[in-house]
């Protein structure tokens, strides 16, 4: 097990050196100012360079990224980041840009931004869209307040969001930070929208309905037009998470379902980097009926040229610095033009072919609650091993031994131990079946020998956390002695 680096510190012990004779004859106050010392010293570690180099580089091989191995998070849709798009994003026409230059020495990244524009148009059918929004979530936020304003320019007030039960826990969030009240719509016992519920949710004060579609697990709203017509019949607004739109691409469009507003994350979809905190991308697309409202300033072209139209008085305004994250802009734009539209059909399709290999490959073994044909993810539950002391949590930490990383857990809410598992189109046959093997391998486990899943992990450098400790305590930080 690797010791902590303050457990390596040695007194005395330096990283780097410095030529004594070039000091000679100065004080350290002549070297550095009194008011740039530090009256207490910094408690750092003393160790060599080569210590150093060996200890980071050590802990670097234990981190599990997409580059190393198959995500199979549910909801997530962790694929992996092609090379060419890093290289691309590298390019010191891009790279070198700054956002305050002028319009007119920054017509290359402009054309690109509205290249984008115009694909993700034509990619989910919607008339409008902006680049602006860094993440996801900031994306329904963005939407949410573009729902405001939107109702409040017919000149009405509506005050509430209907979220299903199934919801992502940002929807409710997000609605709530525009200052909505939220409503939840039940699933029914398929697990998908219960039409007569919604039915009788929504009414004249209804602003929109936030749906994820295909929804949490993994299954395509069937019903999808009457409940467009239920929430446009009452004047309300209808909302696409765009969590799962990898399961969409060349197939079906949210404009061409009835969708007024959708959020895309070009981290999910189109393979830019998941930010750990960011950078990131969530770009949000509006029918044409809200385009007025988009934040500012919007990029139109005119006699070849391209502009930044800030005079938009019914905008919501800046939801983001400048125009957004743009060197995540550039990856996903270089992803989407290598593959073209029989490219990004063709992701839908194997990710959607990806889902239902390996659901059958386990479903004998894990009861699959809602068991049809799924789209691009599916769930399984856990409930069935309680009486043997095993949770959803015990499967997930016991799959880090066999070197996978674990799946969603505990998500969507209305499936009690739930495991949701996407496996992405970029994931080949033999990931899927060593995958299943170690499934497999578990599930026998929880028969004959529970005890490996109630400790596990036990292979990796640090073993199962108290993660409501660590919720709670915040500071971990080591203290020397």
């Amino acid at each position: 097990m690797e010791k902590l680096i303050f457990e390596k510190s040695v007194e005395g012990r330096r990283g780097v050196t410095f030529p004594t004779e070039a000091l000679e004859g100065f004080s350290v106050d002549q070297v550095l100012p009194k008011e740039f010392q530090r009256e207490i010293p910094l408690p750092l570690p003393e160790v060599s360079e080569n210590e150093l180099m060996r200890h980071y580089t050590r802990l670097s091989q234990d981190n599990y990224g997409v580059d190393t191995g198959f995500y199979p998070l549910g909801s997530c849709t962790m694929k992996y980041n092609p090379k060419i798009n890093e290289d691309v994003a590298r390019f010191p026409g891009f790279s070198q840009v700054h956002p305050l230059q002028p319009k007119e020495a920054s017509q290359g990244a402009l054309e690109l931004i509205y290249e984008l524009e115009q694909i993700l148009s034509e990619i989910s059918g919607m008339a409008g869209i902006s680049l602006q929004p860094a993440a996801g979530a900031q994306g329904e936020l963005t939407g949410m307040l573009i729902t405001r304003a939107y109702h409040q320019g017919q000149g009405r007030q509506r005050r509430k969001v209907v979220i299903p039960d199934s919801a992502h826990g940002t929807n409710p969030a997000s609605a709530h930070l525009a200052g909505f009240t939220v409503q939840t719509v039940r699933s029914n016992r398929n697990g998908l929208l219960d039409i007569d519920d919604l039915a009788k949710v929504v009414d004249e004060d209804t602003a929109a309905l936030m749906l994820t579609n295909p929804n949490t697990l993994g299954l395509f709203e069937r019903q999808i037009e009457e409940i467009v017509r239920i929430v446009h019949d009452a004047g309300a607004l209808m909302y696409l998470d765009g969590a799962n739109l990898n399961a969409l691409l060349g197939l079906t469009r949210p404009g061409d379902m009835g969708f007024d507003l959708v959020h895309f994350n070009l981290h999910k979809t189109f393979s830019t980097p998941h930010g750990g905190g960011g950078p990131g991308a969530g770009p949000v697309g509006v029918a044409s009926s809200l385009i007025p409202y988009l934040p500012f300033p919007v990029i139109q072209k005119a006699e070849g040229r391209y502009l930044l139209d800030s005079n938009r008085p019914q905008s919501i305004g800046r939801v983001h610095g400048f125009y957004g994250n743009f060197g995540i802009l550039v990856r996903a734009y270089t992803y989407i033009r290598r593959l073209g539209a029989i490219g990004l059909s063709a992701v839908s399709r194997n990710a959607i072919l990806n889902a239902n290999y390996l659901k059958k490959k386990l479903e004998a073994h894990y009861p699959v609650p809602m068991d049809r044909s799924c789209m691009h993810e599916f769930v399984v539950s856990a409930k069935a091993f309680r009486e043997k002391g095993i949770h959803a949590w015990d499967i997930a930490k016991r799959l880090i031994d066999y070197g996978f990383y674990p799946p969603t857990v505990n998500f969507p809410l209305i499936v009690p131990e739930a495991l949701m598992i996407e496996p992405p189109e970029s994931e080949s046959r033999e990931t899927l079946d060593a995958f299943a093997a170690a499934m497999l391998e578990i599930r026998k486990e929880i028969d004959q020998a529970p005890e490996k899943l109630l400790g596990a992990p036990d292979t990796c450098t640090v073993g199962r956390m108290n993660e409501v400790q660590a919720a709670k305590q915040l500071n971990v930080r080591y203290e020397p002695k």
